[in-house]
């Protein structure tokens, strides 16, 4: 049984999505933090920093997201969604998937942070503007990086594909401006039967679960 700790539009739609892409079977605990539950010794056993994602697989517990992308990706379909290992290809997998959760991501969660996910004595709503600042400078070289691409990595859809597109489209409800290459790639991949199917599982088990608390 695979098992999946998050809220719904989170970085767990990422882990959610590759696991609609393999037609997995998956269920979805809803970590509810307007009502604490990031505090339950249960969940902290699994994340002992309260934060989400954390999937489980057969008792075996991963988070961060990238790290649980991986995980399913080579667990489950390693041939066809991350290049050859030890190829140029995984290489330039790898130097996106970086480039993504240490550059591209950290101004919006910055955003985020200052905005709501910090306690308000913490919150500094003036690093906002350098907040955008930084994401701008970061999607640039995405825009570069992808150029015409269909893909990450080419032709080939891979892991990058998933953390990218959750990416933008987390910057487009944060009233960022994208690249045009980087809106037609989104619009591409958010377009996707899989992506769509794993938000609404997410929001139908938040709503399920809200109702048996």
């Amino acid at each position: 049984m695979i098992e999946l700790y998050g809220t719904p539009r989170s970085r767990s739609l990422r882990v959610s999505w590759l696991l609609e892409e393999l037609a997995l079977d998956w269920q979805y605990r809803f970590i509810d933090f307007g009502q604490g539950a990031q505090h339950d010794a249960d969940f902290r056993a699994l994340s002992p920093e309260g934060k989400i994602p954390v999937l489980v697989d057969n008792g075996e517990s991963v988070a961060e997201s990238l790290a649980i992308c991986i995980f399913i990706a080579e667990k489950y379909a390693p041939e066809s969604w991350l290049p050859m290992r030890g190829s140029a290809l995984s290489a330039k997998h790898w130097q996106w998937c970086s480039f993504i959760v240490s550059e591209l991501e950290q101004g919006l969660w910055t955003l985020a942070k200052h905005k709501f996910a910090l306690p308000e004595p913490q919150r500094c709503p003036e690093i906002a503007n350098t907040a955008r600042w930084e994401f701008n400078k970061a999607a640039k070289t995405a825009s570069l990086l992808l150029a015409d691409s269909a893909y990450c990595c080419g032709e080939q859809i891979t892991v990058a594909d998933i953390l990218l597109a959750h990416t933008l489209g987390w910057a487009l409800k944060s009233d960022c401006v994208l690249p045009e290459n980087l809106v037609k790639y989104y619009q591409h991949m958010s377009a996707r039967p899989a992506m769509r199917k794993a938000l609404q599982k997410e929001i139908d088990f938040a709503e399920q679960q809200k109702h048996t608390m």
